[in-house]
């Protein structure tokens, strides 16, 4: 592919993760897992929190608080943790530096954008309109929307489809391998940006780059730099 237009006259497409990507928010989402551990008497391990990074809540809950956790705790436990969560970041959404340049570069060039994430619908939600982001992205793929999470690609799937840009003409930027696993999964190109997880660890995973700033996407994505 060279340029923003795919061979074939078909666009070329961007689909951002969101959390670790778009917005730096690890910290706080360590700071509500961790209280809803520490309410239960589990004590969550961080290299165990930083392995559920990209995976779907139910997964999540299962590593963290055993797989005898039942459905209706579950759902119990992830919504209280996605409430403290959104109480943490609403006041000052944690925008990652360099994002609103490069999704502006983006839009100029005719990318057609979309985010494809696990989190819940919510968390999308208040990312894009408190961080005044929505206006960038023609479709915005949540958790609740697909049947497999990551490293399944159906959120990417569903995303590409909804910009109308076929898969093997879509970019996906992720910071976890689980991503990164279905991106790939999904016969797209992954880069994997350095914010939370090393680039050994997403070059494993089968990322085809690995960058450590938003600002290099628009290199790749434009100039079509091979992979």
């Amino acid at each position: 592919m060279s340029g923003p237009v795919a061979a074939g006259g078909a666009p070329r497409g961007v689909i951002f993760d969101m959390d670790g990507v778009m917005v730096l928010t690890e910290d706080a989402h360590w700071r509500a897992w961790r209280a809803a551990g520490e309410s239960r008497g589990v004590a969550i391990a961080h290299e165990v929190f930083l392995s559920c990074f990209g995976r779907v809540n139910a997964d999540c809950v299962r590593v963290m608080f055993g797989a005898g956790v039942s459905s209706v705790e579950a759902e119990r436990i992830a919504e209280e943790k996605e409430r403290a969560f959104r109480d943490l970041v609403r006041a000052d959404v944690p925008l990652a530096p360099g994002l609103r340049e490069l999704l502006a570069e983006l839009r100029g060039a005719g990318v057609r954008m979309a985010v494809g994430s696990s989190a819940p619908r919510a968390n999308v939600d208040l990312i894009l309109d408190a961080g005044g982001l929505r206006a960038f992205f023609r479709a915005a793929v949540d958790g609740s929307q697909v049947k497999r999470g990551k490293p399944a690609p159906d959120v990417f799937l569903l995303a590409a489809e909804r910009l109308e840009v076929p898969a093997g003409s879509c970019v996906v930027v992720e910071d976890a391998p689980a991503g990164i696993e279905a991106a790939a999964a999904a016969g797209m190109r992954p880069i994997g940006i350095t914010t939370t997880h090393r680039a050994e660890q997403l070059r494993s995973a089968g990322a085809a780059h690995i960058v450590e700033r938003l600002r290099d996407v628009a290199e790749l994505v434009l100039r079509g730099e091979p992979g």
